[in-house]
């Protein structure tokens, strides 16, 4: 019985792409009309993904196509928060194909490529997943770039069967144009943006992907994965710091929810300062979407480096202070996400004592989806996780 459900539902996928084919390569999309043109060169047929839309983009006025600010955020937002918009963290491209092989034509905004700390795959790669028979994503390949120019074959060897993909855009590095490319005989079908509320995470460089080794490892995109919504990354390396400015265009997006992760870059000076008023300045225009306050995780050698460790005792009292003072105000569906689990008690989460690797990075996502559930689920209460 599960086989010919599974038979079925196939069957039903390969009718709709067959549908959605037309003659030549024009392909309409039945919900969007998106009318998809491709270039067939030597029978690669090249598809230019801004002609359907990549998902976690918060503003569609933005200067460079997978800037993550709109245009008129430029002089009044920090000049280096403004250069690190420029990257394409957080972002996505979906599409549904049959082709048993996949292409990727891109430029990158910068040649540097990659860091002392995180390897090209993460910080300029593309990182390719796919639905399986149980419609859960799961990875099928990465990227690392050689160069910031260039024509590579992503993967071989896919089984002949329509099937809907992801590709992660580049953590730490920004794109100029992504163009992918399907053998010219098989069926390629665009799949739009979703409109349902994104995610909005707000942070520091580990909010933005530091130090993932791929795209799909940053927690973020984890994150997103688990809850199976949207998600849009504003982390900006090392000043993601409450800043106001940031926080007014926060409130433009109709977020489901909103993660704070700003610890990491703050004392406890500025967490006092700041945020009180950053979360009062959200509240006034979205009064009811959740907002999740997040220490800032352990450093993995504060056991032995005791300043380390004050430091971040420093910043969680200061954070859990502003908690209570928010709700002494009145703020509702407020959440806090205590440090303790982010990175687990084993100390080997980080590449620098910072920096998650691939399981800091799970671990922080599995303790902030859990709270984000909560969260989505709630009906105005408040609530803590410490």
């Amino acid at each position: 019985m599960q086989r010919q459900a599974r038979c079925f539902r196939g069957l039903v996928v390969s009718l709709l792409g067959i549908v959605s084919w037309t003659v030549g390569h024009g392909l309409v999309h039945a919900q969007t009309n998106i009318k998809l043109e491709p270039r067939v060169e030597n029978h690669t047929a090249w598809y230019n993904v801004e002609q359907w839309g990549v998902e976690g983009r918060g503003w569609n006025d933005t200067k460079r196509y997978f800037d993550r600010l709109p245009a008129k955020a430029e002089g009044k937002v920090r000049g280096p928060v403004w250069k690190l918009s420029h990257h394409s963290t957080g972002m996505s491209v979906l599409f549904r194909t049959d082709a048993t092989q996949l292409w990727v034509r891109y430029r990158l905004l910068s040649q540097a490529l990659d860091m002392p700390h995180m390897p090209a795959s993460g910080v300029s790669g593309l990182d390719l997943y796919a639905r399986d028979e149980q419609n859960r994503w799961r990875w099928v390949a990465v990227n690392g770039p050689t160069n910031s120019e260039d024509t590579v074959q992503l993967v071989s060897g896919l089984p002949s069967e329509l099937r809907e993909y992801r590709i992660y855009l580049p953590l730490y590095n920004g794109v100029e144009f992504l163009e992918i490319g399907v053998p010219e005989a098989s069926h390629f079908i665009p799949v739009p943006p979703r409109t349902t509320k994104p995610l909005v995470f707000y942070g520091t460089s580990i909010c933005h992907g530091g130090c993932a080794s791929r795209p799909g490892m940053a927690w973020v995109n984890i994150a997103s994965r688990k809850l199976d919504r949207p998600g849009i990354n504003l982390g900006f390396g090392g000043n993601g710091t409450m800043d106001g400015s940031v926080g007014g265009l926060l409130v433009e997006l109709d977020a489901a929810a909103y993660v704070i992760d700003c610890l990491p870059n703050m004392d406890a000076r500025m967490v006092a300062e700041r945020a009180v008023p950053l979360v009062h300045q959200i509240r006034a225009v979205r009064p009811e979407t959740p907002i999740l306050l997040v220490e800032d995780r352990f450093y993995t050698d504060g056991w032995i480096r005791s300043g380390r460790r004050r430091h971040n005792e420093a910043n969680h009292a200061e954070l859990h202070k502003a908690y209570e003072q928010l709700i002494a105000d009145g703020v509702k569906r407020l959440f806090y996400v205590s440090a303790n689990d982010l990175l687990g008690d084993d100390n080997d989460a980080t590449v620098d004592g910072s920096h998650p690797t691939d399981l800091g990075m799970m671990r922080q996502a599995e303790t902030i989806v859990a709270v984000l559930r909560q969260a989505l689920d709630d009906s105005g209460r408040t609530s803590s996780s410490k």
